[in-house]
């Protein structure tokens, strides 16, 4: 968590500009919401059965845990939106970047529970002797 997806026409986005925007969405969202790295996910897909909406070239929808400002939430749209035009060459009005608050309490990453925000350092600390990312990985996680 947060969870970003991309859905976009056939050949909106080159595959040469995913892994940007994706480090872009990752950079971004840790940087606005002090978030460590390893919980930002973000995937594309150009073959869901729905295509953008309103005749849009690209359509990126991000879960982000409850908790965050509209401050906040404006700065993470606004920048998603211009790193995924810089990238794609897209205009910005042919692209639409949209979140949707979710509860930390239901989502999980690596079996546990999310913390709410803010209490990522003790969540950390607390999976650090079984999480993955492990204690060593920590100060990169965030």
């Amino acid at each position: 968590m947060p969870l970003y997806i991309c859905n976009s026409i056939p050949g909106a986005i080159p595959q040469s500009a995913k892994p940007q925007i994706a480090a872009d969405v990752t950079d971004i969202h840790c940087k606005v919401t002090g978030a460590p790295r390893s919980f930002v996910h973000v995937f594309f897909f150009e073959d869901a059965p729905q295509q953008p909406l309103r005749e849009r070239s690209a359509f990126l929808f991000g879960s982000i845990r409850e908790g965050r400002t509209a401050e906040q939430k404006q700065e993470l749209v606004e920048a998603i939106r211009a790193s995924m035009s810089t990238h794609t060459g897209l205009s910005p009005n042919a692209i639409i970047v949209d979140t949707a608050d979710i509860p930390a309490g239901w989502v999980m990453e690596g079996g546990a529970l999310l913390p709410e925000p803010g209490h990522e350092e003790d969540w950390l600390e607390a999976q650090s002797i079984w999480h993955p990312i492990g204690p060593d990985a920590r100060k990169d996680a965030r």
